[in-house]
Protein backbone atom coordinates (compact mmCIF):
# COMPACT_ATOMS: atom_id res chain seq x y z
CA UNK A 1 0.00 0.00 0.00
CA UNK A 2 1.31 3.17 -0.86
CA UNK A 3 0.12 6.62 0.05
CA UNK A 4 1.59 10.00 -2.08
CA UNK A 5 1.46 13.44 -1.26
CA UNK A 6 0.25 16.10 -3.95
CA UNK A 7 -2.11 19.03 -4.80
CA UNK A 8 -3.88 20.09 -7.70
CA UNK A 9 -2.82 23.29 -9.13
CA UNK A 10 -1.31 23.86 -5.28
CA UNK A 11 -5.09 23.34 -3.96
CA UNK A 12 -4.32 20.13 -1.40
CA UNK A 13 -8.31 19.27 -0.99
CA UNK A 14 -8.00 16.31 -2.73
CA UNK A 15 -10.73 14.59 -1.47
CA UNK A 16 -13.52 18.01 -2.92
CA UNK A 17 -11.95 16.80 -6.50
CA UNK A 18 -11.12 12.81 -6.42
CA UNK A 19 -13.30 9.89 -5.76
CA UNK A 20 -11.88 6.13 -5.54
CA UNK A 21 -12.98 2.69 -5.07
CA UNK A 22 -11.40 -0.43 -5.38
CA UNK A 23 -12.17 -0.37 -9.00
CA UNK A 24 -11.31 3.11 -10.40
CA UNK A 25 -10.28 6.41 -9.68
CA UNK A 26 -12.36 9.34 -11.11
CA UNK A 27 -10.05 12.93 -11.24
CA UNK A 28 -10.69 16.05 -12.38
CA UNK A 29 -9.60 16.87 -16.58
CA UNK A 30 -8.58 20.21 -16.20
CA UNK A 31 -5.86 19.77 -13.29
CA UNK A 32 -2.18 18.45 -13.64
CA UNK A 33 -0.67 15.80 -12.23
CA UNK A 34 1.31 12.55 -12.76
CA UNK A 35 -1.40 9.85 -13.96
CA UNK A 36 1.20 6.88 -13.74
CA UNK A 37 1.78 7.74 -9.76
CA UNK A 38 -1.43 7.97 -9.22
CA UNK A 39 -2.12 4.52 -10.43
CA UNK A 40 0.67 3.07 -9.21
CA UNK A 41 -0.37 4.65 -5.98
CA UNK A 42 -4.21 3.63 -5.81
CA UNK A 43 -3.40 0.66 -7.96
CA UNK A 44 -6.69 1.09 -9.88
CA UNK A 45 -6.74 2.91 -13.69
CA UNK A 46 -7.39 6.91 -13.47
CA UNK A 47 -10.23 8.45 -15.30
CA UNK A 48 -10.43 12.10 -15.92
CA UNK A 49 -13.69 13.71 -16.48
CA UNK A 50 -15.87 16.33 -14.67
CA UNK A 51 -19.61 16.56 -12.94
CA UNK A 52 -21.24 19.06 -15.30
CA UNK A 53 -18.36 20.65 -16.04
CA UNK A 54 -17.52 20.98 -12.30
CA UNK A 55 -13.98 19.77 -10.84
CA UNK A 56 -15.57 18.51 -8.02
CA UNK A 57 -15.83 15.07 -8.06
CA UNK A 58 -15.59 14.34 -4.77
CA UNK A 59 -18.04 16.25 -3.86
CA UNK A 60 -20.83 15.66 -5.79
CA UNK A 61 -20.53 11.38 -6.12
CA UNK A 62 -19.97 8.48 -3.88
CA UNK A 63 -20.08 5.12 -4.41
CA UNK A 64 -17.83 1.96 -3.77
CA UNK A 65 -16.61 -0.89 -5.70
CA UNK A 66 -20.27 -1.93 -6.87
CA UNK A 67 -21.32 1.21 -8.14
CA UNK A 68 -21.04 4.79 -8.65
CA UNK A 69 -23.80 7.62 -7.54
CA UNK A 70 -24.77 10.91 -8.63
CA UNK A 71 -27.68 13.59 -8.63
CA UNK A 72 -29.77 12.95 -12.27
CA UNK A 73 -29.46 16.84 -12.49
CA UNK A 74 -25.94 16.48 -13.47
CA UNK A 75 -24.24 14.99 -16.65
CA UNK A 76 -20.92 13.20 -16.48
CA UNK A 77 -18.25 14.02 -18.67
CA UNK A 78 -16.65 12.70 -21.43
CA UNK A 79 -13.98 10.53 -19.71
CA UNK A 80 -17.01 8.86 -18.10
CA UNK A 81 -16.53 6.45 -21.65
CA UNK A 82 -13.53 5.08 -20.15
CA UNK A 83 -15.11 3.51 -17.19
CA UNK A 84 -14.52 0.04 -16.72
CA UNK A 85 -17.70 -2.39 -17.97
CA UNK A 86 -18.57 -3.10 -14.56
CA UNK A 87 -18.36 0.24 -13.04
CA UNK A 88 -21.30 1.99 -13.85
CA UNK A 89 -23.06 5.64 -13.00
CA UNK A 90 -26.20 5.56 -11.51
CA UNK A 91 -28.76 8.73 -10.99
CA UNK A 92 -30.53 9.39 -8.04
CA UNK A 93 -33.58 11.63 -8.22
CA UNK A 94 -34.36 14.36 -5.78
CA UNK A 95 -32.72 17.67 -4.77
CA UNK A 96 -30.07 16.38 -3.18
CA UNK A 97 -26.75 16.48 -5.28
CA UNK A 98 -23.77 16.40 -3.09
CA UNK A 99 -23.75 12.96 -2.59
CA UNK A 100 -19.72 12.75 -1.79
CA UNK A 101 -20.85 14.81 1.19
CA UNK A 102 -23.47 13.81 2.23
CA UNK A 103 -23.08 9.33 2.27
CA UNK A 104 -19.55 7.82 3.95
CA UNK A 105 -19.51 4.59 1.86
CA UNK A 106 -17.13 1.24 1.37
CA UNK A 107 -18.14 -2.18 0.09
CA UNK A 108 -19.51 -3.17 3.37
CA UNK A 109 -22.09 0.11 4.47
CA UNK A 110 -22.81 3.59 3.72
CA UNK A 111 -23.68 6.16 6.69
CA UNK A 112 -25.79 9.38 5.21
CA UNK A 113 -26.85 12.64 5.83
CA UNK A 114 -29.94 12.17 8.69
CA UNK A 115 -31.37 14.12 6.57
CA UNK A 116 -32.19 12.17 3.10
CA UNK A 117 -35.34 10.65 2.70
CA UNK A 118 -36.55 6.95 2.99
CA UNK A 119 -36.58 6.19 -0.21
CA UNK A 120 -33.20 7.72 -1.33
CA UNK A 121 -31.61 5.43 1.24
CA UNK A 122 -33.13 2.30 -0.25
CA UNK A 123 -32.42 3.46 -3.59
CA UNK A 124 -28.75 4.23 -2.94
CA UNK A 125 -28.33 0.56 -1.15
CA UNK A 126 -29.84 -1.08 -3.95
CA UNK A 127 -27.68 0.47 -6.33
CA UNK A 128 -24.71 0.11 -4.18
CA UNK A 129 -25.42 -3.14 -2.57
CA UNK A 130 -25.07 -2.27 0.42
CA UNK A 131 -27.35 -1.54 4.03
CA UNK A 132 -27.56 2.15 4.54
CA UNK A 133 -28.09 3.89 7.95
CA UNK A 134 -28.20 7.78 8.73
CA UNK A 135 -25.94 8.89 10.94
CA UNK A 136 -23.24 12.09 12.04
CA UNK A 137 -19.54 12.32 12.71
CA UNK A 138 -18.83 15.07 15.18
CA UNK A 139 -22.64 16.19 15.22
CA UNK A 140 -21.59 17.51 11.19
CA UNK A 141 -24.45 15.59 8.88
CA UNK A 142 -22.36 15.77 6.30
CA UNK A 143 -20.50 12.38 6.85
CA UNK A 144 -18.53 12.21 3.56
CA UNK A 145 -16.90 15.40 4.01
CA UNK A 146 -15.51 14.41 7.49
CA UNK A 147 -14.66 10.95 6.92
CA UNK A 148 -12.84 8.79 4.36
CA UNK A 149 -13.64 4.80 4.33
CA UNK A 150 -12.09 2.43 3.08
CA UNK A 151 -12.39 -1.96 3.06
CA UNK A 152 -9.55 -1.67 5.82
CA UNK A 153 -10.64 0.86 8.39
CA UNK A 154 -12.39 4.59 8.54
CA UNK A 155 -10.07 7.75 9.42
CA UNK A 156 -12.87 10.55 10.82
CA UNK A 157 -12.84 13.97 12.19
CA UNK A 158 -11.49 13.90 15.95
CA UNK A 159 -14.34 15.18 17.87
CA UNK A 160 -16.35 12.08 16.44
CA UNK A 161 -18.26 10.64 19.80
CA UNK A 162 -17.77 7.15 20.86
CA UNK A 163 -21.68 6.78 19.73
CA UNK A 164 -21.37 7.78 16.17
CA UNK A 165 -17.75 5.74 15.84
CA UNK A 166 -19.45 2.39 17.18
CA UNK A 167 -22.53 2.81 14.33
CA UNK A 168 -20.02 3.48 11.94
CA UNK A 169 -17.78 0.29 12.53
CA UNK A 170 -21.26 -1.87 12.74
CA UNK A 171 -22.01 -0.40 9.35
CA UNK A 172 -18.76 -0.83 7.48
CA UNK A 173 -17.96 -3.01 9.29
CA UNK A 174 -13.91 -1.98 9.49
CA UNK A 175 -12.33 0.05 12.82
CA UNK A 176 -12.49 3.78 13.39
CA UNK A 177 -9.71 6.02 14.17
CA UNK A 178 -9.58 9.69 14.70
CA UNK A 179 -7.40 12.28 12.84
CA UNK A 180 -6.70 15.27 10.41
CA UNK A 181 -5.09 15.83 7.25
CA UNK A 182 -3.45 19.45 5.28
CA UNK A 183 -1.89 20.34 8.64
CA UNK A 184 -4.99 20.30 10.96
CA UNK A 185 -7.89 20.53 8.78
CA UNK A 186 -10.43 18.18 10.17
CA UNK A 187 -12.62 17.78 7.29
CA UNK A 188 -10.55 14.81 6.54
CA UNK A 189 -12.96 13.46 3.77
CA UNK A 190 -12.10 16.81 1.31
CA UNK A 191 -8.53 16.17 1.78
CA UNK A 192 -7.89 12.97 0.40
CA UNK A 193 -9.01 9.89 -1.86
CA UNK A 194 -8.27 6.27 -0.62
CA UNK A 195 -9.22 2.84 -1.37
CA UNK A 196 -7.99 -0.83 -0.09
CA UNK A 197 -4.44 -0.39 -1.94
CA UNK A 198 -3.31 3.25 -1.40
CA UNK A 199 -4.07 6.75 -0.80
CA UNK A 200 -3.40 10.54 -1.97
CA UNK A 201 -3.57 13.05 0.43
CA UNK A 202 -2.94 17.05 0.47
CA UNK A 203 0.45 18.25 -0.35
CA UNK A 204 0.61 20.32 3.14
CA UNK A 205 -0.51 16.84 5.16
CA UNK A 206 2.56 16.71 8.36
CA UNK A 207 4.39 13.60 8.55
CA UNK A 208 2.37 12.74 11.85
CA UNK A 209 -0.98 13.02 9.98
CA UNK A 210 0.15 10.39 7.46
CA UNK A 211 1.31 8.31 10.08
CA UNK A 212 -2.21 8.82 11.41
CA UNK A 213 -3.41 7.80 8.12
CA UNK A 214 -1.90 4.63 7.64
CA UNK A 215 -2.84 3.61 10.68
CA UNK A 216 -6.94 4.20 10.41
CA UNK A 217 -6.95 2.75 6.78
CA UNK A 218 -5.35 -0.51 7.20
CA UNK A 219 -1.77 0.38 5.56
CA UNK A 220 0.57 -0.83 8.59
Amino acid sequence: MTIIRMAFNRNPFLGAYSLCTDKIALLPSIFRFNEREVEAALGVPVVRTDVDRSPLIGVLMAGNSNGLICSELFEIGSGAGSLKPDVTVVPIPGKFNAFGNIFLVNDYGAVANPDLPEEILKLVGQKLRVPVVRGTIAGIKNVGAVGVATNRGVLVHPDVTSDEAKLIEKTLNVPVEVGTACAGVKFVGLCMAANSKGAIVGMTTTGPELGRVESALGFI
